[in-house]
């Protein structure tokens, strides 16, 4: 007999209601205002919540804003492979979640938040962490998966996917500021074709 999970409580339903309404009023003043001037006052009165109830789900502001950037940073991750999985070829795959990363790059809120803020507030070590655990995850399994298909001549596979990945982001980092978009996307698609090209069997 398969084990159902037990029904939330409507305490449990309550709290993670309260916490999730955090986030997006997070979320919203965050892009809206900057970290900075985002304020903790503010944001609890946007999620309709006490300061009891913001304290109760996080220890302070930059609690706040790593929680935002982790679920941003998740539905990135979950957007790129969903994106990806449409390619039967894993050398697609590659191009068109690159390409769904840096349309995530493009939208305002992700742009001010992950990509120019969360660097400087939560410290480097802290957000590649996160960043590993997502979007750089993908990357990492990808070519890892090219190597094990021999289609990929390269000792240190995850070497390279970090190597990659830091071009891909920095792609991202300069896309909000560039004034010519889309030809930075294709010079950049076309850099890091050059250097995987250089690792690439057949």
């Amino acid at each position: 007999m398969q084990k159902t999970d037990s029904p939330k409580s409507r305490r449990e339903e309550y709290s993670e209601a309260t916490r999730q309404a955090l986030l997006d009023a997070g979320r919203e003043a965050f892009a809206k205002n900057g970290y900075q001037a985002a304020s903790m006052e503010a944001i609890s009165r946007a999620a309709r919540v006490t300061r009891g109830a913001f304290y109760h789900h996080f220890e302070d502001k930059k609690a706040l804003f790593e929680a935002v950037v982790i679920a941003m940073q998740a539905e990135a991750a979950s957007r790129i492979e969903t994106a990806a999985k449409t390619e039967r070829k894993i050398w697609n795959r590659l191009t068109t979640g690159i390409d769904a990363y840096l349309d995530v790059c493009e939208e305002p809120a992700y742009a001010s938040i992950v990509v120019q803020e969360a660097p400087a507030v939560l410290g480097e070590t802290r957000y590649r962490e996160i960043e590993e655990k997502y979007p750089t995850a993908l990357l990492i399994a990808t070519l890892r998966a090219l190597k094990r298909d021999g289609e990929l001549d390269v000792e240190d596979a995850d070497l390279l996917s970090r190597m990659v990945d830091a071009m891909i982001c920095k792609i991202g980092l300069l896309l909000p500021r560039s004034d010519n978009p889309k030809k930075l996307r294709k010079d950049g698609h076309r850099i890091v074709a050059t250097v995987l090209d250089a690792f690439r069997k057949g």
